[in-house]
C-alpha cells in the first residue's frame, strides 16, 4: 500500500467509527476501501475485523448497566457469539480467494438490506416487549440461534448487530433497551473471538489495521460527539445507499 492508500483507509476507517457510534454500518465503507486500495478481498475482510473490533469494547462497556441481573442469560449468549465467530471465521479462511470475491456484492448487499431494516426492526421488538403475555421460547434455547448469527458474524459481520437483536427478541422477553444492551456483549465476544483467531492467520495487514484502528477509535469519540445533531436515520440510509452503490460496482467488475 501507499501512503496515498494508507491515508484514504485511515479516513474511511475514522468515517466507520463515527458511523458505528451513530448508526452502525461502518464495514459497509472500509471493507470497500481496503479492497480499492489493493488488497485481496479475504485479506481486506481479515484486516477489518481486528482493527474495528475494539470498537464493540466500548459499545458494550457503554451499555453495561442494561447488563445487570443478566447474567444467566450472558453465560448462554457470549460463549455462544464466540464459538459462532470461530466457525465463521474458519469458515472465511477456507474459502477460496476467488469465490469469497465472487460473494462479496451479495454479503453488502444482504449488510446494506439489515442495515435498512434496523428501525423497523426495532420498532416490531418493541411493540412485542409491550404486549402482556406475549409468549417467549426457553430462554436456554437462545445459544442456538445466537450463534449462528455469530457465524455470519464471523465471517463477514456487517449487519451482526440487526440479526442478534431480531434473534434475541423472538427468543427472550424483555424490554428494548436490556436486549440492546445483550445484543452488544453478543457483537463484542464474536468479533473479539474471530479478530483473535485472525491473529494467527497470517492474513492481517498490520499497518493498514492498525491505522484503522487508531482512525476508528477517533471517528468513535467523535461519533459520540455528534450524537443528537446528527439524525442517525439519515446517516443510516446514506450508508445503505453507499453499500448497494459498492455492491453494483462489484457486480459490474
Amino acid at each position: 500500500m501507499s501512503l496515498y492508500g494508507y491515508i484514504l483507509v485511515g479516513l474511511a476507517a475514522l468515517a466507520a467509527g463515527a458511523v458505528n457510534a451513530l448508526a452502525g454500518g461502518g464495514t459497509l465503507i472500509t471493507f470497500p476501501m481496503l479492497t480499492a486500495v489493493g488488497l485481496p478481498a479475504i485479506a481486506a475482510n481479515v484486516t477489518n475485523t481486528v482493527a474495528l473490533s475494539p470498537g464493540y469494547l466500548g459499545a458494550t462497556l457503554a451499555q453495561a448497566n442494561d447488563l445487570r441481573g443478566q447474567k444467566a442469560r450472558l453465560w448462554l449468549v457470549v460463549p455462544a457469539g464466540a464459538i459462532g465467530g470461530i466457525i465463521g471465521g474458519v469458515l472465511l479462511l477456507n474459502t477460496g480467494e476467488r469465490l469469497f470475491r465472487s460473494l462479496v456484492p451479495f454479503l453488502i448487499l444482504l449488510a446494506s438490506a439489515l442495515l435498512a431494516i434496523q428501525d423497523p426492526v426495532r420498532a416490531w421488538l418493541a411493540r412485542r416487549a409491550a404486549q402482556n403475555g406475549a409468549g417467549a421460547a426457553s430462554e436456554k434455547w437462545v445459544a442456538l440461534p445466537v450463534g449462528l448469527a455469530a457465524i455470519y458474524g464471523g465471517y463477514f459481520g456487517a449487519g451482526l448487530s440487526v440479526i442478534v437483536l431480531a434473534v434475541l427478541g423472538i427468543t427472550l422477553e424483555d424490554t428494548l433497551t436490556r436486549l440492546n444492551g445483550l445484543k452488544q456483549a453478543v457483537a463484542f465476544s464474536t468479533n473479539i473471538a474471530a479478530a483473535i483467531f485472525f491473529l494467527f492467520s497470517g492474513k492481517v495487514v498490520w499497518p493498514a489495521a492498525l491505522v484503522m484502528a487508531v482512525g476508528a477509535l477517533i471517528g468513535g469519540a467523535l461519533g459520540g460527539r455528534l450524537a443528537g445533531r446528527v439524525k442517525p436515520s439519515t446517516l443510516r440510509w446514506i450508508v445503505v445507499t453507499i453499500g448497494v452503490t459498492v455492491s453494483i460496482v462489484y457486480l459490474l467488475r
